[in-house]
């Protein structure tokens, strides 16, 4: 149970206008701090836009897409030193051929340009791509690469040459024909337009060269993709990046928002172009990604466990529940009917839960001190598992607070449906999963793990995403006819329940499969599920979590980082040796990164 009261849980008209109209700010802080959700989006998108440009909000609202870049087995090869130089050959073939577009897409963006400032930074971003392609040149003498510049280009490097030449060409919707430019505007908006186009590109290498930079390990023997690494990590490269989304910001001052929304399909489709890119480099060697690389549907079963409160949802459910029940009741002076099941008056209501929520808060805080040892111990899991019974323990209790209280009778189940309709997932999340149950190449199943009240929430949620597929295990809500009863059929309230489930589920499965089990979770509640899943990946920021787990002996290793150490260990011809029980977890960001490593792109 962790009883929250966030803002804008449920995308709603109706009664549900009134549920994101109510606010608790104390819990609504401590909600912030230690779970770290989001603002609202439109607060969010309005703050984003008061103070970055153009170019940065489009990396902002795109970024997450660039990690399908960065996990290919291209990039989580070359990032490990390992990737084979005939992959790096044809890769720099097809770049060469790249990077001449780029330099002609800039000089006709030149052309457009009526700005003189304008037309000497592009000459100037010109001359970084020559650069560029002289460093491609070093490239071929210091490893022999001789050949690769005079390679055919392949479909994915001539569909992204094809889109940018034609964008820098004025070849795009609502533009005249190439020819037909009248006007020094009209030029302008092609030249912006152009930039467009470029912009995710420079920002993904100057991405990807940060990212791969932080991986060299000093100690360790020379890097043999080093001098890539430096290349666009350096200083002189980032500045281009920077000096590019400058420009697009400038030539972009003047254009319509319907100009503008055309600038950012631009974006996307060059950010997508640029993933396929990645994703299309042939490799001749094993690589640990994706995780579904080695997967046969006729002898293998992957197995998908995943939290739900706060790992798919952007609130907890205990807030949900609480603001349907609060809106619907009844006010002070309003006579309830002799046949209805009694219910407190929405006044009465609001101060029973703040004051749960208030005794759940700080309760929970002196039930993990009183089990998390004061100096860190070396990974034990019984021992982990033995502590977490005192947590069992204090769920249960305040579980029951909860249903004695009353404040759970009355609620519709259809209001509860609806609220699970309309429920904000996370970023990616559905996505995910909706590529795993519709793929007919996967033997998969998905659980769904949860300490939610109500698993009718938890189903009308992914319902809305017609996922309904996927095996729901939460507690659930006693009902006369559609009115609930304040009371729960509680099946999962703990770490030691959701173990429990976590097992049993496995021992169910048919034995003629080797199953692979990969657990996602956020919270102390899913430690146990985690540490004992062949993959366990920790997605969000609880705090809690963190500092259980590492009192206890777990490592928390980001999850690409842990990839790139992991594919330098990978032997050629041997099984990737997935397995649980290590006392290592991973972390990340997004469900992008979840997705980008278990699916690919």
């Amino acid at each position: 149970m962790r009883i929250l009261f966030p803002p804008n849980p449920i995308k709603t008209p109706a009664l549900f206008n009134s549920i994101l109209r109510l606010r608790f700010n104390s819990l609504r802080s401590h909600c912030f701090n230690s779970m770290a959700i989001p603002p609202p989006k439109s607060a969010m998108a309005s703050a984003v836009d008061n103070e970055v440009g153009l170019a940065r909000r489009f990396w902002i609202k795109f970024h997450r897409e660039s990690v399908f870049a960065m996990y290919s087995p291209f990039s989580l090869s070359l990032a490990s030193g390992n990737l084979k130089i005939e992959t790096f050959r044809h890769y720099i073939a097809q770049d060469v051929h790249f990077l001449k577009a780029f330099a002609h897409a800039y000089e006709l963006a030149e052309e457009c340009a009526d700005d003189d400032d304008a037309k000497v930074a592009i000459s100037l971003l010109r001359n970084a791509v020559r650069e560029e392609l002289k460093m491609h040149d070093s490239f071929v003498k210091e490893w022999s690469l001789h050949g690769a510049k005079k390679a055919a280009i392949n479909s994915a490097a001539a569909k992204y040459i094809d889109f940018l030449l034609a964008t820098a060409s004025g070849k795009v919707e609502g533009v005249k024909g190439p020819g037909k430019l009248a006007t020094p505007f009209e030029k302008t908006k092609v030249a912006a337009y152009t930039l467009g186009a470029m912009t995710p590109c420079m920002r993904l290498y100057a991405f990807l060269g940060k990212e791969f930079k932080a991986l060299l390990d000093p100690n360790e023997g020379s890097h043999p993709y080093k001098k890539w690494i430096d290349n666009y990590s350096s200083e002189s490269f980032q500045a281009s990046a920077a000096q590019t989304e400058e420009l697009l910001d400038k030539l972009s001052v003047s254009l319509t928002g319907e100009e503008l929304d055309i600038i950012e399909k631009l974006y996307h489709q060059a950010m997508k172009l640029e993933i396929e890119f990645f994703s299309a480099q042939s490799l001749v060697q094993p690589t640990i990604v994706p995780l579904i690389k080695e997967h046969n549907p006729a002898t293998d079963r992957l197995m998908i466990f995943s939290d739900f409160d706060l790992t798919c949802t952007v609130v907890d459910s205990s807030a949900i529940l609480a603001e349907i029940a609060i809106v619907t009741a009844p006010k002070s002076d309003q006579h309830q009917s002799e046949n209805q099941i009694a219910r407190m008056s929405s006044a009465d209501l609001r101060n029973t839960w703040g004051l749960l929520s208030r005794q759940y808060t700080e309760e929970y805080e002196q039930c993990i001190e009183s089990f998390v040892p004061t100096e860190k111990v070396v990974f034990d899991y019984k021992n982990l598992h033995k502590a977490l019974e005192k947590l069992s323990d204090f769920e249960k209790k305040a579980n029951n607070r909860v249903t004695k209280s009353g404040v759970l009778k009355g609620l519709n189940i259809e209001d509860i449906k609806r609220a699970g309709e309309r429920l904000i997932l996370q970023d990616g999340c559905i996505n995910f999963f909706q590529k795993i149950v519709k793929s007919e190449n996967l033997n998969a199943n998905v659980h769904v793990l949860s300490y939610c009240w109500c698993g009718d929430l938890i189903r009308s949620a992914f319902s809305s995403g017609d996922l309904h597929e996927l095996n729901v295990h939460a507690n659930e809500f006693t009902f006369e006819e559609s009115i609930s009863t304040g009371d729960i059929v509680k099946k999962v309230e703990s770490p030691i329940d959701k173990v429990r489930s976590f097992k049993d589920i496995l021992k169910n499965c048919r034995d003629d499969r080797k199953s692979l089990t990969v657990y996602i979770g956020d919270s102390v509640g899913d430690i146990l599920c985690l540490l004992e899943a062949d993959i366990g990946i920790v997605i969000g920021s609880s705090s809690s979590l963190r500092r259980v787990g590492t009192q206890f002996g777990v490592s928390f290793v980001p999850l690409f980082p842990g990839l790139v150490k992991k594919q330098k260990e990978f032997i050629e011809g041997r099984s990737s040796n997935w397995k649980g029980l290590t006392g290592i977890l991973y972390t990340a960001s997004s469900w992008a990164e979840i997705h980008a490593f278990i699916l690919g792109y």
